[in-house]
C-alpha cells in the first residue's frame, strides 16, 4: 500500500531537533542510543572482558532497554542465552557446554538456584562471565541458597533507568524513520510529555500511528497522532 506523505518542510525536518545522544551500533540489531539513563550500563559493556567480577546484573523496569543491551553484549562476547525460568530444565553442563559466557534473562522472576550457582562457578573457573537481567537488584531477590547469595552479592550491579527526554526524542525519530514516516518536531513535542517512559510504549504507539495512517490513507499529521493517542488512552 502506498503511503500518503505531506510535502517535506525544511523547517520541520526532524533531523534539526537537537539531541544530546551518541549513536552506536548494536551488533546485529538496531542502533542502540546512549543517554544518561543507560550510560553507566553501556560503560560496563564496553569494559568487557575487563570486568572486576565474573558477573554483571543489569536491572530496571520493563522496557528500559536492559534486554537490548544484554543482546549487544551477547553478540559481542559470543555468549549463550537462557531465560531464568528454563534453568531447571537442564543441568549447568548441558546449558553451558564449552561456552565462556551466558545471559540469564529475568533472573529475579524465579530461578533454579543450584543450577545458577554451578553456572557461576563454571564460568568463573573458565575465566568467563555471566550477565543477568532483572527488574530489581540482586539484594532484593528471594535467594535462599547462601553460596549463591554470596556470589551475587559480589557481582557488578548497574541500574538502567527509564528513558529520559533526550532518549525518548531520539527513539521516536528513529521509530518513525524506520517506517518511513516523516515526523515533524510538532508531533515529537506533542508525544513527549504524554507517553509512558518505555521502549515498549514508544514502539506500540508508532506502530498504531502507522496502521491508522495506512488504513485511512492519510499522512501522519498532528491531528492523526492526537486521535491515535486518545484512542489508546495515552
Amino acid at each position: 500500500m502506498t503511503r500518503v506523505t505531506s510535502k517535506p518542510d525544511k523547517d520541520n525536518d526532524p533531523q534539526q531537533l537537537p539531541l544530546a545522544l551518541e549513536m552506536r551500533p548494536a551488533l546485529g540489531r538496531d542502533d542502540f542510543m546512549v543517554a544518561d539513563c543507560n550510560s553507566q550500563a553501556v560503560a560496563w559493556i564496553d569494559q568487557w572482558p575487563k570486568w572486576p567480577a565474573p558477573a554483571l546484573c543489569l536491572y530496571g523496569p520493563k522496557g528500559c532497554g536492559k534486554s537490548h543491551l544484554a543482546e549487544v553484549w551477547r553478540a559481542r562476547s559470543g555468549a549463550l542465552q537462557v531465560a531464568a525460568a528454563d534453568l531447571g530444565v537442564q543441568n549447568a553442563d548441558e546449558i553451558l557446554g564449552d561456552a565462556t559466557g551466558l545471559v540469564i534473562e529475568d533472573a529475579d522472576g524465579g530461578l533454579d538456584e543450584t543450577v545458577c550457582f554451578h553456572i557461576y562457578n563454571m564460568l568463573k573457573e573458565r575465566g568467563g562471565h555471566l550477565l543477568l537481567t532483572a527488574s530489581q537488584p540482586p539484594s532484593r531477590w528471594q535467594i535462599t541458597l547462601p553460596d549463591l547469595k554470596s556470589r551475587l552479592g559480589a557481582a557488578l550491579v548497574c541500574e538502567i533507568s527509564p528513558p529520559d527526554d533526550d532518549l525518548i526524542v531520539g527513539l521516536l525519530i528513529k521509530l518513525f524513520a524506520d517506517r518511513q514516516i516523516p515526523a515533524s518536531p510538532q508531533i515529537i513535542s506533542y508525544v513527549l510529555p504524554r507517553i509512558e517512559r518505555s521502549f515498549a510504549a514508544l514502539s506500540e504507539l508508532v506502530a498504531a500511528i502507522d496502521r491508522r495512517a495506512l488504513a485511512e490513507k492519510r499522512a501522519v499529521t498532528l491531528p492523526l497522532v492526537r486521535n491515535v493517542m486518545e484512542d489508546m488512552a495515552l
